[in-house]
């Protein structure tokens, strides 16, 4: 359970950095986003390439790149300039 938190905060903190909007979102949020994005991006691509605490790594990238930008979308959060 704990290494599935630091894992999703990982996944998460990694697609914030990505989509530039990790400064506006919290670790929590983090957490969150990198928990449900790897759920979402194992639904969609399965779980392939290396894993960690039972979620494939890359999936789970993409999978919370996908609920970031979608969020961010949502609540028009801007990334940072």
């Amino acid at each position: 359970m704990i290494w599935s938190i630091i894992v999703g905060a990982i996944i998460g903190a990694i697609a914030g950095a990505i989509t530039n909007r990790g400064e506006s979102m919290g670790w929590i949020a983090n957490i969150f986003a990198g928990l449900i994005g790897s759920a979402i991006g194992q639904g969609i691509l399965g779980s392939w390439g290396p894993s960690l605490a039972g979620m494939a790594i890359i999936p789970s990238i993409i999978g919370a790149i996908i609920l970031v930008l979608i969020v961010s979308a949502i609540f028009g959060v801007r990334g940072s300039k």
